[in-house]
């Protein structure tokens, strides 16, 4: 990938953006999240995470299993408005 590419589309951040923050130090998602929003996006880091997490790896020299993916608020994942339509009409499970 060249340091052009896109790597955050939600929030217009390329690798160089994520590769310079890595150098100085930013050495975990959630801290390149807080400095560029990176993930924060719709897309919640479901597109932009691997990647960071693999540069994060490349340049530090750590397996990405040792990398910690960051952390989440609610909703952990996507719902759509049927779901919350149904759930405040009674007609889903709260749950889920």
């Amino acid at each position: 990938m060249s340091d052009n590419s896109i790597v955050c589309r939600c929030s217009d951040l390329t690798l160089e953006d994520i590769r310079k923050l890595i150098k100085k130090g930013y050495t975990t998602f959630d801290e390149i999240k807080r400095m560029n929003r990176a993930g924060m996006g719709p897309c919640q880091g479901r597109t932009c995470m691997p990647i960071i997490l693999k540069e994060i790896s490349i340049i530090t020299g750590k397996p990405i299993s040792e990398i910690a993916p960051g952390t989440y608020r609610p909703p952990v994942k996507a719902i759509t408005l049927g779901q919350i339509v149904e759930t405040s009409e009674g007609g889903g499970n709260e749950h889920d």
